[in-house]
């Protein structure tokens, strides 16, 4: 019987790769307008582009228990004798407290992660986790991996203001640019599962070539995965994700990848993020 591999929306996985793997996923949720949506299933993420760039307020909402726990029986009565369950840094968001209620009442035994991260760096984790239970590796061997692969990635990104994530209480120690955002252009990145403030430069091109340049030291010569996320900014994605295949070697599979509601309501249009995930 396999171990079956959970996460939540906030790793952005497609719906093939989803189903390919037979990974649960359990949506987050987004309030626009005080109307409550879930994320990737009632929401997309040009409507939360749009409320922002609008002034319309948005906020978002961790699953409830039960969520979770429907998950965790739907994959048990399908065969499932454990699962590995992966989620959004406990320090963005409270999803994981949820996950771990739910795993005391799951019909079988739950490995609960805390990914200390998000987007592909995290999706990447849970598809490799999802290719060793499918050779029979047992949960812990899994969680392992998991484990393992999260610790090993890079996620840098920019954003056009910081207004978004001040607003959403997301910033952690960026929140010492807020001071001067109209003056710059911000490179931040996740350290141990918060945002952390990285560079700080004059325009957002500059910014955006040396996100480029991070993301090759990140990668180096080492075997990789690479997403690239964006809100709205499909176009500057694509040149961005043009240039990182022509410069690192080691790609084994690549991704442009638009954030969902949840993190684009805290990040804003015109965001650029990348996630280098090395194949440990």
């Amino acid at each position: 019987m396999p171990t079956a591999l959970v996460t939540d929306s906030t790793a952005y996985l497609s719906a093939d790769l989803v189903e390919a793997h037979g990974i649960g996923v359990v949506p987050l949720h987004v309030v626009v307008g005080g109307q409550e949506r879930r994320e990737g299933v009632d929401i997309a993420a040009g409507e939360v582009a749009e409320a922002l760039r609008g002034f319309r307020p948005v906020s978002t909402s961790r699953p409830a228990p039960q969520a979770f726990l429907d998950v965790y029986r739907d994959l048990a009565d399908k065969g499932a004798d454990s699962i590995v369950s992966v989620h959004i840094s406990a320090d963005m968001s409270s999803t994981l407290g949820s996950a771990q209620l739910a795993a005391q009442n799951s019909p079988v035994p739950v490995t609960v992660i805390d990914s200390r991260s998000m987007g592909m760096a995290m999706g990447y984790a849970v598809l490799a986790g999802a290719a060793l239970a499918s050779r029979g590796v047992s949960a812990e061997e899994v969680a392992e991996a998991v484990r393992a692969r999260c610790a090993a990635a890079t996620v840098v990104f920019y954003v056009d203001t910081l207004e978004h994530l001040r607003r959403g209480g997301r910033i952690g120690k960026a929140n010492a640019l807020v001071g001067s955002a109209l003056a710059i252009k911000p490179i931040l990145g996740l350290a141990d599962g918060s945002i952390v403030p990285l560079e700080r430069v004059r325009t957002s091109s500059r910014a955006i070539a040396r996100l480029e340049e991070l993301a090759v030291e990140a990668a180096g010569t080492q075997a990789v995965d690479i997403a690239v996320h964006h809100l709205d900014s499909a176009e500057r994605a694509e040149k961005l994700a043009e240039r990182l295949q022509s410069r690192i070697d080691g790609i084994k599979d690549f991704m442009i990848v638009e954030l969902g509601a949840v993190v684009g309501a805290h990040v804003g249009p015109g965001t650029l993020a990348i996630a280098v995930s090395p194949r440990v």
